[in-house]
């Protein structure tokens, strides 16, 4: 089957066409560099599949160009698909299917580097002691052991970032509208409702989809009920956090740490070098001035275990699909509920 691919680097090749060969399912794989969005849509003419990653625009326009042109079918090569306008590719009659389980380690691991990261100013003293500054002032962390950790959304990603914090020795407050046995059995850890989680915890993160419902989860509200000083981590989805209310929270001390590997404007800075860019969103730019603040591109997920998941999968939805098999990860449009599961 001919399938266009989207957003595609030289890792993106690399796996998808390892998995494809492995997989002997000769798929003819189309590579572009482009994001996909009404504008590069026609790209897809004559394409029954189309690939589409994170940050590719598929809404309503970008769906019905697809579907004029003869697309079918949307393989997404990932979990979320907050992306995705479900309701008109139902009514156009393509179906949709995405990556629903790859290394959940690959993120709860790096949020957990962000954490250490921030607490031990890490990135400050590998700048310091390259400049022979070995000055230990600024650079004073709290131990881990005995800190309180909250966890927002605990499906495979939150049950796992729980596991290695309860291995520091931290206790666990865990907020999910569909509770999980895996977590309220890790020592130490139990299920609160937000308010408690939000007054109590040292260190927040979150690991839950973007929806309507949680959408600006963490507004000035959320940040207004926090301990001064508390740390925030979000690994999952930009929009989960309003960056006005957070630049506040920074600026009044409430915030004494973030470590985000997610912006909600990242479609117009992730995955790109703009090293040569004047960039222009100046929330962004006053994020990177805070020396509190430790910011990477969307790269939890970029493990060598999750791009072969991610792959493998892809390749496996895109051939039952041609097959006429069932599609096991098809995403159906349904009207949406709270919730706060994994990402």
């Amino acid at each position: 089957m001919r399938v266009a691919v989207f957003s595609t680097k030289s890792y993106d090749r690399e796996f998808l066409d390892a998995a494809n060969a492995t997989a002997q399912a000769n798929h003819e794989l189309v590579y572009f560099d482009t994001r996909l969005n009404p504008k590069t849509a026609s790209l897809a003419a004559d394409f029954p599949a189309v690939c589409a990653f994170v940050n590719d625009d598929v809404g309503t326009e970008t769906l019905k160009i697809l579907a004029a042109q003869g697309t079918r079918f949307i393989a997404l090569r990932s979990t979320g698909f907050n992306n995705v306008d479900l309701k008109t590719a139902a009514e156009l009659g393509i179906k949709v299917a995405r990556v629903t389980v790859y290394s959940p380690f690959s993120v709860a691991e790096h949020a957990v580097g962000l954490v250490l990261m921030l607490n031990r100013r890490l990135y400050r003293a590998y700048n310091r002691v390259r400049d022979d500054n070995f000055s230990l002032e600024g650079l004073l962390g709290f131990d881990l052991h005995g800190s309180t950790v909250g966890i927002i959304g605990t499906g495979k990603i939150g049950i796992i970032f729980a596991q290695i914090m309860q291995g520091f020795g931290c206790h666990l407050l865990g907020y999910d509208v569909y509770p999980n046995p895996k977590f309220e059995a890790i020592a130490n850890a139990r299920y609160v409702e937000l308010p408690e989680l939000f007054a109590k915890a040292d260190i927040i993160s979150l690991h839950c989809p973007l929806t309507p419902e949680t959408y600006h989860l963490i507004d000035a509200n959320a940040i207004a009920q926090m301990k001064p000083g508390m740390m925030l981590i979000n690994t999952s989805r930009g929009g989960l956090i309003d960056t006005t209310a957070v630049i506040e929270g920074i600026k009044s001390g409430k915030i004494g740490h973030l470590g985000i590997d997610v912006y909600e404007q990242e479609d117009e800075l992730f995955f790109r070098d703009l090293s040569d860019t004047v960039i222009q969103d100046d929330a962004f730019q006053l994020l990177q001035s805070f020396s509190n603040v430790v910011i990477t591109a969307h790269q939890a997920f970029f493990t060598r275990n999750a791009l072969t998941d991610i792959s493998t999968t892809t390749i496996s939805n895109i051939t039952d699909f041609e097959q006429g098999h069932p599609l096991k990860n098809e995403i159906s449009y349904q009207p949406l509920v709270s919730t706060a599961t994994s990402s």
